[in-house]
């Protein structure tokens, strides 16, 4: 068990709320949600003439299709999302890399750095609207990328 703030700081899970998010050629954009971000294989089974005995084999192969969403609350003249996924013409898309930083507890450096590779907008979805609640208003883009890196700082 860690009992000096230092050993704390190495040896304890870091909380998920403090990152940062950078986009190629955008201003600093707020997210308040990101999820989907994994690394997957598709898994292929060979069976062969002695499969009846032994059993089929598995192994790794293709990587999954690297799908993830954002979410950000809605501001007044603030359409650099829907300006993005608006720009999609048949057969061209400008992709754009994305870094998310998990920062540490100051904010000033980051800890560990998920950076993705050709991300382009698949779905833009508009906020849920009801008359019974204040909730914010939080829009979602759902995107697509070739690849996904981890840094550990």
């Amino acid at each position: 068990m860690a009992t000096t703030v230092e050993e704390i700081k190495n040896n304890y899970p870091l909380p998920a709320y403090h990152y940062q998010v950078e986009i190629d050629g955008m201003d600093p954009v707020s997210f308040a949600e990101i999820s989907g971000l994994s690394i997957a294989r598709e898994t292929i089974t060979y069976k062969d003439g002695l499969s009846c005995i032994q059993g089929a084999k598995h192994m790794p192969g293709m990587t999954t299709d690297l799908k993830f969403t954002m979410k950000k609350g809605v501001i007044k003249a603030d359409s650099k999302l829907y300006d993005w996924i608006n720009s999609i013409r048949i057969t061209t898309v400008e992709k754009k890399n994305i870094t998310i930083s998990l920062m540490d507890e100051k904010g000033e450096s980051p800890l560990v750095t998920w950076k993705v590779t050709n991300a382009f907008p698949v779905k833009l979805e508009a906020p849920s609207f009801n008359a019974k609640t204040n909730d914010v208003a939080v829009e979602s883009l759902e995107l697509m990328a070739d690849d996904l890196k981890v840094e550990y700082m």
